[in-house]
């Protein structure tokens, strides 16, 4: 498997100064009170915000105090290193980050711009600019200074698309330029009468409600979505990697929605190597359906330590929107000794994207090279983006039919 070159512009050990006259007075506490953020913005990609640490004369930021980047696919590097340089520009805003009325909130403080040549970061490490720069031309007023470090790293992923909606049992692909190669296959099945047929007979669930039991089963027909699985094999027919619905998506009482306090479960499974039909937890996803002014799919990810399945480390959580959809990411960015122990090559892990609710959806996954040893480890980031993928249509609103694919076992039995 040869990897697709991608490039991480990096952002990071962010902080301002302000001029002498609201510098810190005593204690440790600024007079200012009002939040500083800056927004970073190359052309033809979206906009970065970072928030900006306050500092004082002598003080001196770490790699670690505020970052922010962008990442360059293929297409982008390759528009990109045609041009002599790329301007990079930099607007610190004082005030409330967001925009009230379609105006944005902040006051404009001061713009900078680094520039940055990516013909040759697919290849090595480039630090752009690494100090502290003037906000503004200077004069008799005094000026406030930003720090900031620009710099770009090779990011090499894999990358992994569905030749079809994961209900529907596609092949994966791996895509390389312009050549599409099938790499996996996936069997979908929604057998709601045998919820927990992929566990080990030693699997352990009492501690953490993993597989819930109703007293009424008749009363919750039509009202939970479970039992679903989707089995990811390689080109020789060995199963490498399965994501298995081992919670229920259940409405909450006197409502048609998925609750976070009462959220569905997939297990990540691996094969544990005793036998074909034997399988080993490696990471949990919850999802639910979130409640405010954006109607999104709530989620949460963890990995699963050798010590249990009480004893997992989350590693990803956020919202997307269930109309436009968005991107399930996982990043290994900062400096967190727990999950070193389970991801110990830092950066980018994975990243899959999902479409809104209703939409076509053949989920487009990156795998970071470092996190893939061998043909499984990549199986198993396919079968967590097609749970992330399932679980929109996991959290449709009760209310709301799903496609027959979901419901194969209800069709087998008025056969």
């Amino acid at each position: 498997m040869d990897p697709c070159p991608f490039v991480r512009l990096i952002v990071e050990s962010l902080a301002l100064k302000l001029p002498s006259a609201t510098k810190r007075a005593g204690s440790g506490i600024h007079p200012s009170t009002t939040p500083c953020y800056a927004k970073l913005k190359i052309k033809n990609f979206p906009s970065q915000t970072a928030l900006l640490p306050l500092f004082s004369a002598g003080e001196q930021p770490e790699s670690s105090t505020s970052s922010a980047g962008f990442h360059l696919d293929p297409d982008s590097l390759r528009r990109l290193s045609s041009k002599p340089v790329v301007a990079l520009k930099i607007s610190v805003f004082t005030g409330r980050m967001g925009r009230t009325c379609g105006v944005t909130s902040g006051k404009l403080l001061g713009s900078i711009q680094v520039c940055v040549n990516l013909g040759n970061a697919q290849s090595r490490g480039c630090v752009y600019h690494n100090g502290w720069m003037k906000l503004g031309r200077g004069g008799i007023e005094p000026v406030a200074r930003l720090h900031l470090t620009v710099r770009s790293e090779p990011d090499p992923r894999f990358v992994f698309q569905f030749g079809g909606e994961p209900e529907c049992s596609p092949v994966v692909f791996q895509i390389q330029g312009n050549i599409r190669q099938p790499v996996f296959s996936c069997k979908f099945s929604a057998d709601r009468s045998n919820r927990s047929r992929t566990l080990p007979s030693d699997f352990n669930t009492s501690n953490r409600g993993w597989i819930r039991t109703f007293s009424s089963e008749r009363d919750r027909v039509g009202r939970e979505r479970k039992g679903w699985m989707i089995t990811v094999y390689d080109l020789s027919g060995s199963a490498v990697a399965a994501a298995s619905m081992v919670t229920p998506f259940v409405p909450s009482p006197g409502s048609d929605r998925v609750s976070r306090s009462n959220p569905g479960a997939w297990l990540i499974l691996c094969p544990n190597g005793v036998s074909i039909s034997s399988w080993k937890p490696w990471g949990r996803l919850e999802a639910w359906r979130e409640r405010g002014p954006v109607d999104g799919l709530g989620y949460k990810f963890e990995l699963i330590t050798d010590a249990g399945l009480t004893s997992g480390i989350p590693i990803a959580e956020g919202t997307m929107s269930v109309k436009k959809g968005g991107n399930f990411c996982i990043d290994n960015s900062r400096n967190d000794s727990a999950l070193s122990l389970l991801l110990p090559n830092r950066g980018f892990v994975m990243g899959s994207s999902v479409e809104g609710e209703g939409k076509t959806s053949k989920p487009a996954v990156q795998v970071g090279v470092q996190q893939v040893g061998c043909m499984a480890d990549a199986a198993l980031f396919v079968a967590l983006s097609a749970a992330i993928d399932l679980s929109m249509d996991a959290c449709r609103l009760f209310s709301q039919k799903l496609r027959k694919e979901f419901n194969h076992d209800e069709q087998e039995s008025f056969l």
